[in-house]
């Protein structure tokens, strides 16, 4: 007979007299605020605020971020304006509606509870204020080093790798409980790392599934679920660094940046800075980065003191984080708008060929020049931002975003192949492409013709050599259009007749 046995269960108690808060490994008690920063003395705050009076701060912050790592102060002051971050905002829908500082910026307002319906009726969208950084470039270039310093410094973060990340450990996943043997949300990634810093490692080796689950928390910044009849939606208010390696090893400069990474458009578009990390030979700087790597191997390594110590650099960014917020001055709002119109219309032109004019600034990047400049202004704990910011700002796009999205065929920026995945030239020519081929294929009506004979006649007439892949994609554009019946199995295409084309 079958004999069930009852297992005896226990449920653990715990009788707190008295308990206090730790940080690290290390023991040392602390006072954290909500937001879990620690609190700040009196003596701490004066330092941090004559700190910040030092007209060379920007340097000073730029030469403490990682100091073991040479070089590469474009890609550490573009990482310094992530983890200052700019200004969350709510835009009120009423007119009449008056906020001071601690009302538009919604770090405010976080620590409170949940807005209700009736606060969510009186805002009209929200502004996100974290700013999201990819590294890509040739292996051994710090950046796996430069993302595990950067989650040792930031107060809240998350290192995750890509290879090892699901959907569910990025997002929340539906456990039950041991004890009440009930279905509970346990969160994922990018919700524990809400209101810090998420870093990526590995970005280009995730799957599909994973990657997509990023497009809502880079841009709306929130995490839906919906598993087993539990409906939320969870915050995720964070900034995100990644890190990416060239599909071929080595970066191929003769290839757009997503054609090196194949990453899809919609999300590297989300990215408000995108940079180039390349491994090129030079003598001089060869000899520098050699000496630099066997000076840390001494008995005494021979690294040059920063100017801010650790505990001293997580202070500062912490202290800026949470009282810092920064307006836009006139001069400020006025030095943006004509740093996007150049941007737009760049002096020396954008225009191709046949006088199309390419697109090297959308308003993305518009919104990626406030924050950072906000997170300049918020370096200097600045109540406004001023047109040196802005200036400092457009010169940190250009050389990390502006230089990924660099057409290598033409040598002109085109916004269009990180947005859409293409560039201006290429549908251009996918266009001729297909013009020339409805053209060819209109004296043939009625006949049945292989795809290798199509392309051969193609590269004959036009004197150019055309790949076989894009006479297939405008061969499926003609099938759609009912001009031809293109069969796929036999790579053949028959031109129907009766067809005005």
């Amino acid at each position: 007979p079958k004999v069930t046995k009852l297992k005896s269960i226990y449920k653990t108690y715990v009788d707190v007299i008295h308990f206090r808060s730790i940080t690290g490994m290390e023991g040392k008690s602390s006072t954290k605020s909500k937001r879990g920063v620690t609190k700040l003395t009196e003596e701490r705050i004066q330092q941090l605020r004559a700190l910040s009076q030092q007209p060379n701060i920007y340097e000073h912050l730029t030469r403490s971020l990682a100091p073991s790592i040479w070089e590469l102060d474009n890609v550490k002051k573009g990482v310094l304006c992530m983890m200052f971050g700019g200004n969350h905002r709510r835009v009120k829908k009423r007119n009449d509606a008056t906020a001071d500082d601690g009302d538009d910026d919604w770090s405010d307002d976080e620590d409170g509870p949940t807005p209700t319906s009736d606060e969510n009726e009186d805002t009209k969208l929200n502004k996100r204020g974290d700013i999201n950084i990819l590294l890509c470039g040739d292996p051994g270039t710090s950046k796996s080093q430069l993302l595990s310093y950067v989650h040792k410094l930031s107060s809240r973060g998350i290192y995750t790798s890509g290879k090892g990340s699901s959907a569910v450990g990025l997002t929340a996943s539906v456990v039950r409980d041991p004890e009440t043997r009930d279905l509970v949300l346990e969160s994922g990634a990018l919700v524990l790392s809400d209101r810090g810093i998420c870093c990526i490692d590995e970005f280009d080796k995730m799957s599909d599934a994973t990657r997509s689950i990023l497009h809502e928390a880079m841009e709306q910044q929130t995490v839906s679920i919906a598993k087993a009849g539990i409906i939320s939606s969870l915050n995720a208010r964070t900034s995100i660094l990644a890190s990416a390696n060239p599909v071929e090893s080595r970066y191929n400069p003769n290839l757009s940046v997503v054609e090196n990474i194949k990453l899809p458009p919609t999300l590297l578009s989300r990215f408000d800075l995108i940079y180039l990390i390349l491994d090129s030979p030079n003598v001089d700087s060869d000899r520098q980065l050699a000496q630099h790597l066997v000076g840390l191997y001494y008995q005494t390594p021979n690294v040059v003191q920063p100017p801010m110590d650790t505990e001293l650099l997580r202070d500062y960014i912490d202290y800026a984080r949470e009282n810092i917020h920064p307006r836009l001055s006139d001069e400020a709002s006025d030095e943006l708008l004509k740093s996007y119109l150049e941007l737009r219309n760049p002096p020396g032109g954008n225009v191709g060929n046949n006088g199309t004019r390419t697109i090297s600034a959308t308003p993305r990047q518009l919104e990626s020049l406030i924050r950072t400049s906000e997170a300049l202004a918020k370096m200097k704990y600045s109540s406004e931002v001023t047109r040196a910011d802005v200036k400092e700002a457009v010169r940190l796009l250009k050389v990390a975003t502006q230089a990924a999205a660099t057409d290598p065929r033409t040598g002109r920026i085109d916004m269009d192949m990180i947005n859409t995945g293409r560039t201006t030239v290429e549908r251009e020519m996918e266009e001729t492409l297909y013009v020339g081929l409805k053209e060819f294929l209109s004296e043939r009506r009625g006949n049945r013709l292989a795809v290798r004979d199509v392309t051969r006649q193609l590269s004959e007439i036009s004197n150019v050599q055309v790949p076989q892949d894009e006479v297939l994609t405008a061969l499926r554009r003609l099938e759609a259009d009912g001009v031809v019946q293109f069969n796929e199995r036999n790579q053949s295409v028959f031109v129907r007749t009766g067809i005005v084309m």
